[in-house]
């Protein structure tokens, strides 16, 4: 009988802290779709690829850092 008593007791806490857990969590968005995948370049002097808009333009096509690009120029 004390064993039922003390289950009963843990399955309350349980039951109370779960309900409370959930109320205090703000309600989850769904993720945000990306609209359209972005072109990805490589960079002409160690050939990582990466997206165009973090690529720099340069003589020779686009590079992933100032450094690649300043030595491309050279």
């Amino acid at each position: 009988m004390k064993y039922l008593l003390v289950l009963a007791v843990v399955l309350i806490a349980v039951h109370v802290w779960r309900s409370n857990r959930k109320a205090s969590s703000p309600p989850r968005k769904p993720a945000a779709k990306a609209d359209a995948p972005e072109d990805m370049v490589r960079c002409a002097t160690c050939s990582v690829h990466l997206p165009r808009a973090d690529a720099l333009a340069g003589p020779e096509g686009f590079y992933c850092s100032d450094e690649h690009r300043l030595r491309a120029g050279s």
